[in-house]
């Protein structure tokens, strides 16, 4: 169980002209699947304006991503 890898792919469309605007379209089980999912929403509205925006993100399981604590920014 000390084998870490990589165990999901997770498929994210940021919009371009505004960085809070990112979508979490879903969380596969294979990079297979994700490509698949965004085969599947690419020419939705929303999604077709900006098709060079998605991402595939591999991500552990059972591992704490974030360790360091944050910081809020007030504009």
């Amino acid at each position: 169980m000390n084998d870490i890898k990589w165990d999901v792919f997770l498929v994210w469309h940021t919009n371009p002209e505004n960085d809070d605007d990112a979508k979490l379209i879903g969380v596969y089980s294979t990079e297979q699947n994700a490509k698949n999912a965004v085969s599947s929403v690419k020419d939705q509205q929303g999604f077709k304006e900006h098709p060079e925006c998605f991402e595939i993100c591999p991500y552990k399981l059972d591992v704490t991503s974030w360790t360091d604590g944050f910081v809020t920014l007030k504009h």
